[in-house]
């Protein structure tokens, strides 16, 4: 038989069975499609800036996390260059707002203060331990929120004031106190009388995301709505999201919340039985508790932790929503604005200095900001914020309006107001200025928006709108460009050479001028294995070098991002893959952006392992391997192929030679080497037979599994391989490979009917 040149369609098709897929790629992982060839994907690297402690002030950060690593999971960046020529990176968290001065810069922390209490008295109490109750009415803060202590006027039990004065990571006890962790150990219990300043920063919110939109539901900003905070004691273990209430009388459904540093776990029968809660305590489990139990830790002198007490609706259940924090922010001139979901706007200018940077400061109704005096009509809540391009709106897409028609200190989710132009402060319709509204109608909540050539797109959870400027009178238009749509999440959407590609709750769409579906040779490999309950994580982004789309999303069985599916625009091809946990941590990209501004492709990943709380910033195409740890891990990839035979599979085929046709540049060793492996099987229905031993000693392995090693020079390599079906695969697990592919030939006769 001639050799035969296998050429397959470029492209991963899961849209069938890999037989019906003959002539294409089937699996993928780390590869990408380049000129109709796979080829591996580029390596990336950790940006080795560190958290600059230089803040407001403060010169200890006692809560910190490891060094060069965020607080909190990265949501959103925002890339722009000053009027001086400082390439600053934002960055938001789920516990922060960070700003980068340069590539591998520092990062300092510019998270607004949303709260100051000064010189409170008896501020402290302590108990022989590293744990210090903080005394302060009406804190407004939650487990997980930061205060700065400050100006504490002596010792706290043994503890110096100069320890004291740092910023700390907030336990909640009740609305009038909380506990934070010192590095010092009390030397005595009690309240002390000292005196203390505390500015608490924005209220931080959820890792991941409890479903409850509209008017009123979730929590914005990280407050907890429509329960009593007290019955939590604010902390909640970052596994459950979600208790479900069944009775007046107490809890019916097995969870658990974390009070201090202990797992309350409750159990139920039924719904209307309370069986009481049974605390976790060194590995044991202690007594159940009944409604109105105090529960406190082991050892004299240690606090109370929790007054049990029962809440719910008999007629209905209630679930305790927690909202994922996400942030939307456009620079505004050399000066940034920026809006934690259902927050206020904050506006943050440079300082010239570029070692100190201000704190972002909301813009809020009545006060002056950069020497701006900002109206009475502000929106303090808003869902999502742009800057447009057209005049310098800034535009709050669900916010709400505080004197306006539908006049309310609650956020309309469908109500659109925008400043007037090139001003953050007026937001007061007037006939001398082009401050406005318009509330949608199609949709019950606004989703996202995204700035395109011509108009900027708004997303409701049904609809698309275009958002055009018109100038005085009326200032911006309006015109739905198709309903009866959906959304993922508001980072799901992307616009790459005037297309806005997005993905929906169970295809992806297109707009060009008008809305389509984006054909998918994955939709059905996605929709199946995705958790929607978790939809507002997905995050999209660009990758222009190589004319993707790519988006990144959790799996059915995770709470956390885990996959990925990428579109080649240009190609009109699609490809997948996972982000493993190799090294000990999730490496999905939770938000990505590939700015001009930055020589690679970014991307914000899980920061330290065992936590998924924590943030670094990586670049992509850098390198071959996977540099978020040191040492570099090497990067798994492979693709696929479908199956093929002879003909219609009527005779088996044997293939006892394979030509390769690799090259390996790029690569950063001497001798790089790919696997090439070849499977083969009888039928559609069976399983790929098992690798056996390379030495063939009988006919009866001629139908395993073969894997050999290819570098660039190798000629040809002999194969002993049978089956009715047959499949390839390519694939490299080595430090410092990268591959593209040709076109491989083979030696393949037909060997017979039987087996």
């Amino acid at each position: 038989m001639p050799l035969k040149k296998l050429v397959f369609k470029p492209g991963v098709n899961r849209e069938a069975t890999s037989y019906a897929n003959e002539g294409g790629w089937f699996a993928s992982e780390k590869i990408r499609f380049r000129s109709g060839q796979a080829e591996k994907i580029g390596g990336w690297v950790r940006d080795t800036g560190a958290v600059s402690n230089v803040i407001a002030g403060v010169t200890t950060i006692v809560s910190t996390p490891p060094t060069g690593v965020l607080w909190g999971i990265g949501r959103s960046m925002w890339n722009w260059i000053t009027l001086s020529g400082l390439n600053l990176l934002a960055i938001g968290t789920s516990l922060k707002y960070y700003i980068q001065s340069s590539t591998n810069g520092s990062f300092y922390d510019v998270t607004p203060i949303r709260l100051t209490h000064t010189a409170v008295t008896n501020a402290f109490t302590t108990f022989s331990t590293t744990q210090v109750q903080v005394n302060d009415p009406a804190h407004g803060a939650g487990t997980g929120d930061f205060v700065t202590i400050s100006a504490t006027s002596g010792a706290v039990n043994g503890i110096p004031a100069a320890t004291m004065n740092a910023e700390y990571q907030i336990t909640y006890i009740d609305s009038n106190s909380y506990y934070i962790t010192v590095p010092t150990t009390a030397t005595s219990s009690g309240t002390s009388a000292v005196t203390a300043t505390f500015a608490y920063q924005i209220n931080t919110g959820g890792g991941t995301f409890t479903t409850s939109n509209g008017w009123g539901a979730g929590t914005w900003s990280g407050t907890i709505i429509g329960v009593t905070a007290t019955n939590l004691n604010g902390g909640i273990n970052s596994s459950v999201t979600t208790i479900t209430v069944g009775s007046t009388a107490g809890f019916s459904a097995t969870g658990a919340i974390l009070v201090d540093v202990e797992l309350i776990a409750y159990t139920g029968t039924t719904p209307t039985t309370f069986t009481g809660c049974t605390r976790a305590q060194n590995g044991t489990l202690a007594a159940a508790h009944s409604t109105g139990a105090i529960v406190q830790q082991a050892g004299a002198g240690n606090p109370p932790v929790y007054t049990f007490t029962g809440w719910g609706n008999a007629s209905s259940t209630t679930t305790i929503p927690i909202q994922l924090r996400l942030w939307s922010q456009s620079n505004f001139g050399e000066n940034l604005i920026f809006n934690p979901r259902g927050g206020a706007l904050y506006y943050w200018y440079t300082d010239a200095n570029p070692t100190i940077f201000n704190r972002g400061v909301e813009i809020e109704a009545g006060t002056t900001v950069n020497g701006a005096a900002v109206d009475s009509t502000c929106p303090s809540l808003v869902n999502y914020m742009m800057v447009s391009d057209a005049s310098r709106f800034v535009i709050a897409f669900g916010c709400n309006d505080p004197t306006g028609f539908y006049a309310s200190t609650a956020i309309d989710p469908m109500q659109i107001r925008w400043s007037d132009q090139e001003s953050y402060a007026t937001w007061t319709p007037a006939i001398t200025n082009q401050a406005g509204d318009y509330r949608l109608s199609h949709g019950s909540s606004i989703i996202t928006a995204i700035q395109t050539r011509q108009e900027i797109l708004v997303f409701t959870d049904s609809a698309i709108y275009s958002m055009q400027y018109l100038g005085a009178p009326y200032v911006w238009g309006f015109q739905i460009m198709g309903d009866n749509i959906s959304i993922a999440s508001p980072n799901s959407v992307i616009t790459v050479n005037n297309v806005t590609y997005w993905m929906g709750s169970d295809k992806f769409y297109m707009y060009s001028g008008r809305v389509q579906t984006l054909p998918s040779t994955l939709r059905e490999y996605v929709f199946t294995d995705i958790n929607l309950t978790q939809d507002f994580q997905i995050a999209a982004g660009t990758n222009e070098g190589y004319n993707e789309v790519w988006w990144h999303y959790c799996s059915a069985n995770s709470n956390v991002i885990d996959r990925y599916v990428i579109y080649n625009h240009l190609d009109d091809v699609w490809y997948y893959g996972t982000w493993n946990n190799s090294n000990g941590l999730p490496q999905g990209r939770t938000t990505w952006l590939d700015s001009p501004l930055r020589a690679s492709p970014m991307a914000v990943v899980y920061g330290t392992a065992g936590s998924n709380e924590n943030a670094l910033l990586v670049y992509h195409e850098n390198g071959a391997d996977d540099g978020v740890v040191t040492p570099a891990l090497a990067i798994d990839s492979y693709v696929t192929s479908s199956d093929f035979d002879i003909d219609d599979g009527h005779n088996y085929g044997f293939v006892w030679r394979a030509i390769p046709d690799l090259t390996f540049d790029g690569s950063f060793v001497n001798t790089p080497t790919c696997t090439l492996s070849i499977y083969p099987r009888n039928f559609p229905g069976s399983a790929y037979k098992t690798p056996a031993s390379p030495d063939i000693t009988s006919a009866q392995n001629y139908q395993t599994v073969r894997t050999y090693e290819v570098q660039q020079f190798t000629p040809q390599v002999y194969t002993r391989v049978r089956g009715r079906q047959l499949a390839f695969q390519i694939s490299s697990d080595t430090l410092g490979v990268q591959w593209q592919m040709g076109n491989m030939r083979i030696d393949l006769r037909a060997d017979g009917r039987k087996a």
